[in-house]
């Protein structure tokens, strides 16, 4: 088995309304080329969609000894079976849609202040997630099959000589 055979599975979807507004759950949403999820507050740029791990999350509630809702970390996707970590430039595809990962989302004083520790606790092995934008856009819902593209999907300069 190689790491493009690693299958994974949408768990959650937040949708950010605006900046600093509260997370609203979605059981699906659409995916817009060069733009993000239709109606979140983050459009366009290098950080379209963000994406945490429900295994990473689960951890450090456990170490934490808390019981946070994934809403906390203010990710829009939560997948499990997958792992993010190291995955700048790869394509993660989600459904029929394919992000490419621009890099590591890294935690912030928000997260501290929602909980002590959480923001250390996020900090090794790209815990608080990845950003991404989206390539191909279309409608996603929970329980789509979360995988990494074939590296013949990658980027021109990401591709081994």
């Amino acid at each position: 088995m190689t790491e493009n055979d690693e299958t994974g599975r949408l768990e959650l979807i937040w949708v950010k309304r605006a900046s600093r507004a509260p997370m609203d759950a979605a059981a699906a949403a659409s995916l817009v080329p060069g733009r993000g999820i239709l109606g979140n507050a983050n459009q366009g740029g290098q950080r379209q969609v963000t994406v945490i791990e429900r295994e990473a999350w689960d951890a450090m509630m456990s170490e934490l000894g808390v019981a946070l809702p994934t809403s906390t970390r203010r990710a829009n996707l939560v997948v499990s079976g997958i792992r993010l970590e190291g995955s700048r430039g790869r394509i993660l595809r989600v459904g029929s849609c394919r992000l490419r990962v621009n890099g590591e989302t890294r935690p912030c004083e928000r997260m501290e202040a929602a909980c002590p520790g959480l923001q250390a606790a996020m900090d090794p092995a790209w815990r608080g997630g990845i950003y991404a934008e989206v390539l191909d856009g279309g409608e996603i819902a929970i329980g789509a099959r979360v995988s990494w593209a074939p590296v013949s999907e990658a980027p021109e300069f990401m591709k081994p000589a």
